[in-house]
């Protein structure tokens, strides 16, 4: 990675190119618990694209959040004045429409003016058929299902080929034809029919190999440089968001700390995407990350994107270390950090966790799913889940639990736990002051994937509408072989009202859970603490207390906000699975368009049934993309 950057930065000078870098997002996804979190912080995917690109020379870049810009339209693009050279899209599954959108219109631009167009993203990893022929004429020119490794890669590539003057789709036929793209793992790109109005066949270069050193990325504080202001324009703003407004509107900053679980569950596609391997930077780079950002932007709240933060103690300690030896210092003092655990990794790291809240960890988010262990077993019981969240509590990080709702599961039982608004009580009880509840969904790259489809239990469609990608994400019931799937619908928005309500509100004015928390978490630094006199250090922490009972109060109202949206968005959705007839799937989708790897390898990326036009090309058969079109 490192001598790749090295080769590109030689390269930049060379050629003027301009990029533009859109992060898709659907506003109809905004319910629980995503909503007021969806729209203050800016994704990290965009943000490390356009920091390898700025780092490597190629400064004329913006990144435009479609959470900020709702009406951009890429036929009005302009950047440094001209049609971009580079038109890149990262969309996640449940943002296809908007996805989709940007393709089309990309393509509507003239053909010897328009950008090339590339599309990555959690989308693209496991099903990157879908950005192709998308419309009448408008498919992406190429998928990329791998980091920004892979990327640099391909503009490695196409730069060492390109000649002056040249654009960058051009350049990139040239490469696709020639094969010269073959040995870049991670990409699919299309073989156009001969009028190049449709893509006929999909060729796939393999699985990305994935960077070892997390600490050979580029650094990201460059992407935060590039963001589009926010507006309700179509346009691009002349001038990229000034430094001194970025903390307004992204007032926290997700930041990559480590990646991979050593957990196989069925449910879930982070084992294949990261080859069941765990990766994570040094304390140092960390640090200096954290270090940059908040120096830069004022931005004091991080959210660390990792799987299982806990999955490697060593790893742990190493970035725990590190960061808790900086809490004397200026900015670090004010760092407040969150991240993702398992209740089996935490209770683990019980002789750590004071190490921990010293490196600045206020919150820890876990995967609980089911107390009980009955649908995914990661050696947690309720025993083990309440010893996990007094832990925590007493080291002074507050427990935000992630449950998961099966078809199995009752909405109350008596005398026992397995119920889910016993076990969302339960929790309530040993501290949460948030929660979330989703239902089991289908995802792209588990296990479990393809068998939801084959065993019936993933819809179609309900009523009069179908399962689009923006309600597949955990808050609609679209997979389940009980009898009356609405109650599952219903149970989630009883599972919510329980948890957030005005009486919780209320109570918690009075008696706060995260109290005891934010009351010995002092944010001062320890030198400045001791000289306090006993006077002032009581004041400081009568004010503590009283802003643990706002925050608690302040998660109530965040909570109601949400479940209104939530109400509005998933109560029609319970009205057709009871009104309407439900239609179900009966096989995993696969790619529509042919698809083969390169040379005589098969495609890594298409699932059985994928048709692969060189089973009729050694039949025998003259005219096999007639005999495809036809089936």
């Amino acid at each position: 990675m490192a001598a790749l950057r090295a080769r590109l930065r030689r390269l930049s000078g060379q050629h003027d190119l301009t990029t533009v870098i859109v992060s898709a997002f659907d506003h109809r996804t905004r319910v629980l618990p995503f909503v007021l979190a969806d729209t203050r912080m800016a994704p990290g995917g965009v943000r490390a694209i356009g920091s390898a690109l700025a780092d490597v020379g190629f400064d004329k870049t913006r990144i435009v959040l479609q959470q900020w810009n709702r009406n951009f339209s890429p036929l009005q693009m302009r950047l440094d004045g001209r049609i971009p050279d580079l038109f890149l899209i990262s969309s996640m599954h449940l943002h296809s429409a908007e996805c989709d959108r940007l393709i089309r219109e990309a393509c509507q631009i003239d053909p010897d003016k328009r950008p090339l167009i590339m599309v990555g993203g959690p989308r693209i990893r496991y099903e990157p058929w879908h950005v192709f022929n998308v419309g009448p004429g408008a498919s992406a020119d190429v998928a990329v299902s791998g980091e920004e490794y892979v990327f640099l890669e391909v503009l490695d590539v196409l730069l060492s080929m390109r000649a002056t003057g040249e654009s960058m789709r051009s350049v990139f036929q040239r490469a696709r034809d020639g094969g010269a793209l073959d040995e870049v793992a991670g990409l699919v790109y299309g073989r156009p029919s001969p009028r190049g109005d449709r893509i006929e066949e999909l060729i796939d270069t393999g699985v990305q190999r994935l960077l070892g050193d997390l600490d050979e990325l580029p650094d990201p504080v460059h992407g935060y440089k590039l963001l589009e202001p926010p507006s309700n324009s179509a346009t691009l703003a002349s001038q990229a968001l000034p430094v001194n407004r970025v903390k307004r509107y992204s007032p926290i900053s997700s930041i990559v700390m480590t990646a991979g679980c050593k957990f196989r569950c069925s449910y879930c596609p982070i084992p294949a995407y990261n080859q069941s391997q765990f990766r994570a930077k040094s304390g140092e780079r960390i640090a200096e990350e954290i270090g940059q950002i908040a120096s830069t932007f004022g931005i004091y709240h991080f959210f660390g994107a990792d799987d299982n933060f806990f999955n490697d103690t060593k790893r742990t300690l190493d970035i725990a270390g590190t960061l808790a030896r900086k809490r004397s210092e200026r900015p670090f003092c004010k760092v407040r950090i969150g991240t993702e655990v398992t209740v089996h990794d935490t209770v683990g790291m019980r002789d750590h966790l004071p190490l921990i809240r010293d490196a600045g960890f206020a919150a820890v988010w876990l995967g609980v799913e089911d107390m009980t262990a009955t649908l995914v077993k990661k050696a947690q019981d309720k025993d083990k889940t309440q010893l996990a969240f007094r832990l925590l509590r007493e080291n002074n990080i507050l427990p935000m639990p992630m449950m998961m709702h099966h078809d199995s599961q009752p909405l109350v039982t008596w005398k026992s736990n397995y119920g889910l608004i016993n076990q969302i009580r339960l929790l309530r009880q040993s501290g949460s002051i948030t929660t979330q509840v989703m239902m089991l969904t289908p995802a792209p790259g588990s296990k479990w994937y393809e068998n939801v489809f084959q065993s019936g239990m993933a819809f179609s469609r309900a009523g009069d509408v179908t399962v689009e990608p923006h309600i597949m994400d955990g808050n609609y019931v679209v997979a389940s072989k009980h009898p009356r799937p609405w109650l599952k619908q219903l149970n989630l928005l009883i599972a919510y009202t329980y948890f957030f309500n005005p009486v919780r509100f209320l109570s918690a004015l009075v008696v706060s859970k995260s109290a005891d928390v934010f009351s010995s978490a002092e944010t001062r630094p320890a030198h400045e603490v001791a000289h306090f006199s006993p006077a002032k250090r009581m004041r400081r922490r009568a004010w503590l207390k009283f802003r643990a009972h706002i925050v608690d109060a302040g998660a109530q109202i965040y909570g109601m906000i949400g479940l209104a949206q939530t109400y509005r968005r998933t109560a029609g959705w319970a009205w057709r699975l009871l009104r309407g007839d439900i239609e179900r799937h009966d096989r995993a989708p696969v790619s529509p368009i042919p698809m083969r790897g390169v040379g005589d390898k098969r495609s890594d990326h298409a699932l059985p049934g994928t048709i692969d036009l060189r089973d009729f090309e050694l039949a025998g058969d003259a005219e096999p993309v007639r005999k495809v079109a036809n089936l």
